[in-house]
């Protein structure tokens, strides 16, 4: 498996990745990142976010 490009770091469980904007990138993605996992790579950049270990859990599905 290829290394990602960046790592970010969050404290939701909820992200959202659009590349890096505007013309150059791709279209917006959401996505869930499962606390046993503790990171979810985008599956059009390559971007790994990954959740801070203070994070708070969203029990509910939406965004």
């Amino acid at each position: 498996m290829a290394q990602p490009i960046e790592s970010i770091k969050v404290d939701t469980t909820q992200v959202n990745c659009d590349g890096v904007g505007g013309a150059l990138g791709h279209p917006r993605v959401y996505l869930h990142i499962k606390p046993e996992a503790g990171h979810i790579d985008c599956p059009y950049c390559g971007r790994r976010y990954v959740l801070d270990q203070h994070a708070k859990t969203s029990a509910a599905g939406g965004l």
